[in-house]
């Protein structure tokens, strides 16, 4: 069982112990990332968080920082999304206190020397020429592009090469003590630990400032006929996203639409798995992924394929989406997706990263904390009533939205093809 207090100053505390590890993490979440920005500085959450690894007052060097946890074999990592910036140490339970003392160093005390500043624009243009380089990855980018358009859901987390080189050391500060305050701000612990560590947190974390955070800009959604975004590029794969704009994370049935996009496209004996890549031969992968926020939400199909296979891919995709919004899903594919769901959500919490994660995610994004098996209930109610009439209501052409990595210059040829 886990619990949850929220202190005075508006910190928010959550410990999940586990019983079956010898590990323990410790996780800072911030409640802000690229959909709190401005054009001007899109991209200074990314931005923020490398700069954490660059020296703080007690340990003021990125060697300094990063070596404490490399000699007894931690694990540490940082993340900026939409919607959050985290920082984590998972160590070995009797190191607790080290990995305490280096979040709350971090988050406290990183110096942001303007000597590392500068240097870090280059490590970070060439993070954003690797994403540009890989299409799997670029490709998601020209998704949100293609949904969201330029407004703060649509720009790319770590911001553009332009930003990256004109953002300076003031705006960076300023967008820290902004930002970075106890009501905006989640330290969760998780694994070999147990609830007399609050005390250790409250200690590690009573220097933080109680100011109001600012607020994000609200996703604009109007859109009224299929979309399309053609990224030209000379490639022997095209790779291509196609998919429908969906449920937030309060919408009701946003487990229905999690189970939907397993069975189509979550496993390997998925709908599209099967036709795309199993019967056809024309693609290594083809993946159907579902993503909720606050505020926006959607399905979407992701596959590479010849260039010459690219209609037929599409075509296909389109077929089962509208197979699925006329059919019922039988009832033994639809227990093997629920089965599929909660046993690799299972197998994912028994690591103590994942389960922090899991937790304060909730909590950040949501207000509210469902438990494992709280979450499997929600899941298990799912019906086949209820995936139809899901599928029926987000796989309509008015929803649709195609972008394309690829060799070709006509948009008009693939923007005819998005019809149910």
């Amino acid at each position: 069982m886990f619990r949850k207090i929220t202190l005075k100053n508006g910190l928010r505390i959550i410990i999940v112990p586990q019983k079956s590890t010898q590990a323990v993490t410790v996780l800072a979440l911030v409640g802000t990332g690229s959909k709190y920005e401005t054009k001007e500085i899109n991209g200074i959450s990314h931005f923020l968080e490398h700069l954490f690894f660059k020296g703080t007052k007690k340990r003021p060097s990125s060697v300094k920082v990063v070596e404490p946890l490399d000699k007894i074999g931690g694990i540490y990592n940082a993340f900026t999304g939409e919607e959050y910036t985290g920082y984590f140490a998972k160590v070995e339970a009797s190191h607790l206190d080290l990995a305490l003392d280096w979040v709350s160093d971090i988050y406290f005390n990183s110096l942001l020397p303007e000597k590392e500043i500068n240097k870090e624009r280059g490590v970070i243009i060439e993070e954003i020429n690797m994403y540009l380089d890989t299409p799997m990855i670029h490709i998601e980018e020209l998704w949100k592009e293609v949904l969201y358009g330029n407004q703060p859901a649509g720009w790319p987390v770590a911001g553009t090469k332009e930003n990256v080189m004109k953002i300076k050391k003031e705006q960076i500060s300023n967008y820290r003590k902004k930002q970075y305050v106890a009501s905006n701000t989640i330290v969760c612990v998780s694994g070999k630990v147990n609830f007399k560590v609050i005390n250790k947190i409250k200690k590690y974390f009573s220097e933080i400032k109680t100011t109001k955070p600012d607020q994000k800009q609200s996703v604009v959604e109007n859109q009224i006929e299929p979309a399309c975004l053609l990224y030209s590029k000379k490639s022997d794969q095209t790779h291509l996203a196609l998919g429908v704009r969906g449920y937030n994370l309060f919408h009701p049935q946003k487990y229905t639409q999690e189970v939907l996009g397993t069975i189509l496209g979550g496993m390997m004996s998925s709908r599209l798995f099967v036709e795309i890549r199993e019967k056809l031969g024309i693609a290594y992968y083809i993946k159907t992924n579902i993503d909720s926020d606050p505020d926006t939400g959607f399905l979407v199909t992701q596959a590479g394929v010849d260039n010459k296979n690219i209609e037929k891919a599409i075509l296909t995709i389109l077929k089962e989406y509208k197979r699925i919004s006329q059919k019922k899903v039988p009832k033994d594919e639809l227990k093997k997706a629920k089965d599929y769901i909660k046993g690799k959500t299972a197998l994912l919490l028994e690591s103590s990263d994942i389960l922090a994660s899991f937790y304060a995610g909730q909590e950040l994004l949501e207000k509210k904390i469902l438990t494992l098996e709280e979450v499997f209930k929600k899941i298990d109610k799912v019906s086949a009533n209820d995936i139809l009439k899901v599928a029926k209501d987000i796989f309509q052409p008015k929803k649709l939205n195609l972008s394309l990595i690829g060799p070709f210059k006509n948009k008009e040829r693939f923007q005819k093809l998005l019809k149910l």
